[in-house]
C-alpha cells in the first residue's frame, strides 16, 4: 500500500515536472515565431517610427558600477536617433520611490549623448514591460512604435505591444555573455510564461492617467 502510493506521488510529481517545462518550452517558441523578422540590430535596416520606446532598468549594480544592459540600451537609443530612425524618445520605467527613477536618469544620459532634452517624454508608470506596452497605446496615444532594449527583452515587448494593438518592432541594445547574462536570460524563459498568464488574465497597468501627446 505504502510503495503503491510513493509510486502514484512520483508520477504526479514527474507529470507535474514535464508539464511545467513543455509550459516554458512552448511560451518561448511562441514568442521567439512571433517576434521573428521583428527585431533588427542594423539601423540602416530598421524601419522609421514616429516614437523609439526605451525600456528602463537600473543604471548601477548591486555589486557596484555601471549595469551593462542600461549602458547599451543608452548607446542604442543614441545610434537609433543619429540614425534618423525615430524623432522621439519615450523612456518608460520604473519610479517607485524618491530614491529610485529610471526615467528621469535615463533621460540625462540620453540628454548628455545629444539628443535635445524636448524631444524626450518619461513614462513614469513603466513598472513592468506590459504597463509599458499599454501605457504607450493608452495614455502616449501611440499606434506604432519601436522598442529599444536586448533582443530577448524586445522579443517578448514586441510579442505583448501587438496582442495589446499597438504595432511594434524592435531595435535591439547589444546584449551581455558570462554569468551575469546567463542569469539573466534564465529569468527571461519565466517571465514569456508569465505573458501568457497576463494575457489570459487580462491583467491591466497599475496606473493609467491623463493622456499625453507626443508632438
Amino acid at each position: 500500500m505504502k510503495i503503491s502510493i510513493k509510486r502514484k506521488y512520483r508520477f504526479f510529481v514527474a507529470v507535474a515536472i514535464l508539464l511545467s517545462i513543455l509550459v516554458v518550452v512552448i511560451s518561448n517558441f511562441v514568442i521567439e515565431i512571433s517576434a521573428k523578422g521583428k527585431t533588427f540590430t542594423d539601423p540602416a535596416l530598421t524601419p522609421k517610427n514616429k516614437v523609439g520606446l526605451v525600456l528602463g532598468t537600473s543604471r548601477m549594480l548591486v555589486e557596484g558600477g555601471i549595469n551593462p544592459y542600461y549602458k547599451h540600451r543608452i548607446d542604442a537609443t543614441i545610434t537609433l536617433y543619429n540614425a534618423g530612425k525615430i524623432e522621439f524618445v519615450l523612456v518608460s520605467g520604473d519610479n517607485g520611490s524618491i530614491y529610485y527613477n529610471e526615467p528621469t536618469t535615463i533621460k540625462k544620459d540620453l540628454v548628455k549623448g545629444g539628443i535635445p532634452e524636448e524631444k524626450i517624454f518619461l513614462d513614469y508608470a513603466g513598472f513592468r514591460t506590459l504597463d509599458s506596452m499599454v501605457r504607450a497605446k493608452y495614455i502616449f496615444g501611440l499606434d506604432s512604435v519601436t522598442v529599444i532594449s536586448q533582443q530577448f527583452h524586445n522579443e517578448r515587448a514586441v510579442y505583448l505591444a501587438r496582442k495589446k494593438g499597438l504595432k511594434a518592432i524592435g531595435f535591439n541594445a547589444r546584449g551581455i555573455s558570462g554569468k551575469h547574462g546567463i542569469k539573466v536570460q534564465f529569468r527571461e524563459y519565466f517571465a514569456r510564461v508569465k505573458v501568457f498568464i497576463d494575457l489570459l488574465l487580462n491583467t491591466q497597468p497599475r496606473f493609467y492617467g491623463e493622456k499625453i501627446e507626443i508632438k
